[in-house]
């Protein structure tokens, strides 16, 4: 059910803003000279104002379209995760409603703070200019990029300060994000992306995103991360996505370059939360480290993902691949099973999906537990001089797993230590 709803709306830009100037056309009229100089004073003295905007939009009270809707997605037999209404239709939803949005011009070394719950769409080819986020606890945000640029020094392109979700959607266009500097702190946060988000993140979306972080992250959230569609191309130093609670991708056109983690979540304070979970999508991957990484859990129950280079190509507690095509050259070990949280058995189970791993040369493993390992199905593909390493049970119980070029119907542990060199 839709209510129209008629609300006032603001939007804090830096520099001279629509009120100096109506300043001083009133007083222009007013045929007073030195009024007139007076005004243009004050006018050069206005360096943070407020335009305010009244609109009438649609808000969507439907509360599936909302919250989690289990209709969408429920977990496969045997799934470590529970991913039942792990995406709402909100954020499956890959084109914006439009009704009552707000659109904003983006203008070069001026910030752009939203601090209401709404949609906004972004255009612009600027530089030095953040669009914060500053809206309330419950206020979900929708921001749409139509084309946009931004290049930045030391700040973010978008930075979500406040609020209870934010979506980054893209039009059928290309858009470009970059922070060439150094990260300044906002007091006691430490801004270290291109898209930093203090809320939920959801990516979404027809068009392109382009995302160079030359001496940070690419998109980062201290909360979960969420792509669902669209196409994106990251280059980042750091790593290219990072998220505390959750990275959980449903679908979309994944490029990444960088320096350390493609992938990587991580809690701190909560041993269960740090997972990856991945339904679809189509990946390439080049990292200096860890392709894929979550220090609890990683589940793939899809999606095609080529991994070109990396030192470890997925790396977590508790590793469950489902199905998907994964292609993996590593330097150390293909995929890595470590003790990172303790809510979770360590262990490596893969019960479907094809499974490609390349081996460097060297005291490296293609699959390497600190606890077990369990082949139920897939196919499964291995070069490497040691195939398997665990420090628990090594168990075939299905599948077709060639090692070298021939068949096996066992698992013979190698003993060159890499079950228990894991990191």
């Amino acid at each position: 059910m839709r209510i129209k709803n008629t609300r006032t709306k603001t939007i804090r830009k830096k520099g001279i803003r629509t009120i100096a100037l109506t300043m001083l056309l009133a007083l222009s009229l007013m045929g007073c000279t030195t009024a007139r100089e007076d005004a243009a004073d004050a006018a050069t003295e206005i360096t943070d104002t407020e335009a305010v905007i009244n609109e009438t939009s649609a808000v969507e009270t439907d509360t599936e379209t909302e919250d989690s809707a289990a209709s969408i997605i429920s977990s496969v037999e045997g799934s470590i995760l529970d991913t039942t209404g792990l995406f709402s239709e909100r954020d499956l939803e890959q084109s914006a409603d439009l009704t009552g949005a707000v659109s904003i011009e983006l203008k070069s070394g001026e910030d752009v703070t939203i601090d209401a719950e709404g949609v906004y769409v972004l255009s612009g080819d600027v530089e030095n200019a953040t669009v914060i986020v500053d809206a309330g606890d419950e206020a979900k945000v929708q921001i749409v990029l139509d084309g946009i640029s931004i290049t930045n020094e030391t700040a973010p392109a978008i930075y979500a300060k406040s609020a209870d979700k934010v979506f980054v959607t893209t039009t059928g266009s290309e858009n470009y994000m970059e922070v060439s500097g150094s990260y300044e702190a906002d007091g006691d946060t430490n801004l270290d992306a291109v898209i930093f988000s203090k809320a939920d993140l959801v990516l979404n979306g027809t068009g392109t995103l382009e995302v160079v972080s030359d001496e940070g992250n690419g998109i980062a959230s201290k909360d979960e991360l969420k792509i669902t569609g669209g196409k994106y191309v990251i280059t980042a130093s750091a790593d290219g996505i990072e998220a505390n609670d959750a990275i959980c991708i449903y679908d979309g056109d994944i490029t990444i370059v960088t320096g350390k983690d493609a992938l990587h979540s991580e809690n701190e304070d909560d041993a269960s939360l740090g997972y990856i979970y991945i339904l679809n999508g189509t990946f390439n991957i080049k990292a200096d480290d860890d392709a894929i990484r979550g220090t609890s859990i990683v589940q793939i129950d899809g999606g095609t993902i080529n991994i070109e280079t990396c030192t470890e190509g997925i790396e977590g507690t508790y590793i469950q691949i489902n199905g998907g095509e994964t292609a993996i050259y590593a330097a150390d070990d293909g995929i890595n099973a470590t003790t990172k949280s303790t809510a979770y058995d360590v262990a490596i189970e893969v019960n479907g999906g094809t499974i490609s791993v390349s081996m460097a040369s060297g005291d490296t493993d293609a699959f390497d537990s600190n606890g077990t390992i369990s082949i139920n199905g897939g196919t499964i593909d291995i070069e490497a001089n040691s195939a398997f390493d665990s420090n628990g049970t090594a168990e075939l119980n299905g599948g077709d797993v060639t090692v070298n070029g021939q068949a096996i119907t066992q698992i013979t542990q190698s003993q060159m230590g890499g079950g228990k060199r894991g990191r």
